[in-house]
């Protein structure tokens, strides 16, 4: 994999990591290029595969259930305070992988919880996973995955009425990045 932009990644404070999603090479990729102790908020319906379960709260990541309001509240509460106390998170706001490079709508947990703890969100694009394994396949083929890391945007002074402004900023932020991407694949290709 390139990463390209890391130096925006503030060295001083926890973040929260928000990255589209295609493949399920992502999170082992990002997990790498970002940052060695990142936590990831999931989706609850993982805990199904018992290895990865154990792996995931040994990591000190947080389970969500999408299907219990409160239940998730009060995983997004732990991860908040976590990022409190150090732990940057990384954030698949589409809530599953998308087919395309386009996005899907952005959930809004993370963004609640990155308000919460008033850390920084820092865009991602990751492309390239896609190839590697094909949604529904546990076959991994060997290629070259791109991470383009945004700048920061800040929370700080943010309230849960700022949400949906802030979802639709960090979008934006993460599809100009995934445009970045292709035009420069493109450029390399010609």
């Amino acid at each position: 994999y390139t990463v390209i932009g890391k130096e925006h990644v503030p060295a001083d404070r926890a973040v929260v990591f928000c990255s589209n999603h295609q493949s399920n090479i992502d999170p082992p990729v990002l997990f790498e290029a970002l940052h060695r102790r990142v936590h990831i908020l999931y989706k609850q319906e993982l805990d199904a595969i018992p290895i990865l379960a154990r792996a995931f709260r040994l990591g000190g990541f947080i389970p969500v259930d999408r299907r219990n309001k409160e239940a998730a509240m009060r995983s997004i509460e732990t991860g908040a305070r976590s990022i409190r106390e150090g732990a940057s998170f990384l954030i698949f706001p589409e809530g599953t992988r998308s087919r395309t490079d386009d996005l899907l709508p952005f959930k809004k947990g993370g963004f609640i919880m990155a308000i919460k703890a008033q850390a920084p969100i820092v865009p991602v694009a990751i492309r390239g996973g896609r190839a590697a394994m094909q949604r529904g396949s546990w076959r991994i083929h060997p290629v070259r995955t791109s991470v383009r890391v945004g700048t920061p945007i800040e929370t700080t002074g943010l309230s849960l009425d700022d949400r949906d402004e802030l979802i639709e900023r960090v979008r934006h932020a993460v599809a100009a990045l995934i445009a970045e991407d292709i035009g420069d694949a493109a450029g390399a290709s010609v």
